[in-house]
C-alpha cells in the first residue's frame, strides 16, 4: 500500500486532499476547549517618586553644548534653504532652455 506513486493531479488524490482540509477547518471552528485561555496581563510599573536630588539641572558647560548643537542646527537649516533655493533656480533654468 505505501510503495504506490502519489500522483497530486489525480482527481481521487485532489478530492481526498480537499476533504481532508475541509474536515480540518470544520473540527478546528467547532472544536473548544473546556477551560478559557488565560490572558497574560502586562506588568504594571510602580512609579518612583523623584527627590529634588535626582533632577538633573545643567551646568554651564551643558548650557553651551546645548546652544552650540542649536547654533550648528540653524546653520545647517540654512544651508538646507539656500540649496533649495538654488536647486530650484537650476530646474527653472532648464525649463527655460526647453
Amino acid at each position: 500500500m505505501w510503495n504506490k506513486n502519489v500522483c497530486l493531479t489525480n482527481k481521487k488524490t485532489i478530492f481526498v486532499i480537499v476533504i481532508g482540509l475541509v474536515c480540518t477547518l470544520a473540527l478546528a471552528s467547532v472544536w473548544t476547549s473546556e477551560e478559557p485561555i488565560p490572558v497574560m496581563e502586562p506588568p504594571v510599573e510602580q512609579v518612583k517618586e523623584i527627590d529634588s536630588c535626582e533632577i538633573w539641572v545643567p551646568t554651564k558647560e551643558d548650557i553651551e553644548y546645548q546652544d552650540s548643537m542649536y547654533t550648528i542646527i540653524q546653520n545647517t537649516q540654512r544651508d538646507v534653504d539656500t540649496i533649495k533655493v538654488q536647486v530650484q533656480q537650476i530646474i527653472k533654468r532648464l525649463d527655460d532652455v526647453q
